[in-house]
C-alpha cells in the first residue's frame, strides 16, 4: 500500500491541494456558511463547490481567449468576455439575467429594420456620391 505524501512531513496541507485545486476551499467554505441558512456542511461540499466554481472560469476564460485570439488583441476585456459568453449556447444560458459591466451588446440588426426591395436610383434625401475623374 503506497501513502500520498501532499507535501513535506510535518508540514499543513491546505484542501485545496489535497483535492488539486487552484480555489481556496476554506475561502468558499466560509462564503458558504455566511451566505446559506445552514452553518454546517459535509467536507467535500466545499471542496465540490470549488471545483465547480474553478472549472466554469476556466471554460469562460478558454472561450473569452479563443474570442480574443479572433480579434486579434492580447488583453482579455470585458467586452471579450460578453462576445464569447453571448456566443456560447450552453455558457449564454447560465449566463442569461448577468450584465456585464463595461460588456456592451452583441451586434445584430433586427430584420424588421432592414428595408427590403430599396432602390438605389432614388436617393430620397441622401447624399449622391459622385467619381471624380
Amino acid at each position: 500500500m503506497s501513502m500520498i505524501v501532499y507535501g513535506e512531513p510535518g508540514k499543513r496541507t491546505t484542501r485545496a491541494k489535497k483535492a488539486g485545486l487552484q480555489f481556496s476551499v476554506a475561502r468558499i467554505h466560509k462564503k458558504m456558511k455566511e451566505t446559506f441558512l445552514q452553518k454546517r456542511f459535509t467536507a467535500g461540499a466545499p471542496v465540490f463547490m470549488a471545483a465547480v466554481l474553478e472549472y466554469l472560469v476556466a471554460e469562460v476564460l478558454e472561450i473569452t481567449g479563443i474570442q480574443t485570439r479572433d480579434l486579434a488583441k492580447s488583453r482579455i476585456t470585458a467586452r471579450h468576455i460578453t462576445l464569447a459568453v453571448r456566443n456560447d449556447e450552453e455558457i449564454d444560458i447560465l449566463f442569461d439575467k448577468v450584465t456585464i459591466a463595461e460588456g456592451g451588446v452583441l451586434p445584430r440588426i433586427q430584420p424588421e429594420l432592414l428595408k427590403k426591395g430599396r432602390s438605389s436610383s432614388k436617393s430620397h434625401g441622401a447624399y449622391k456620391v459622385e467619381t471624380l475623374v
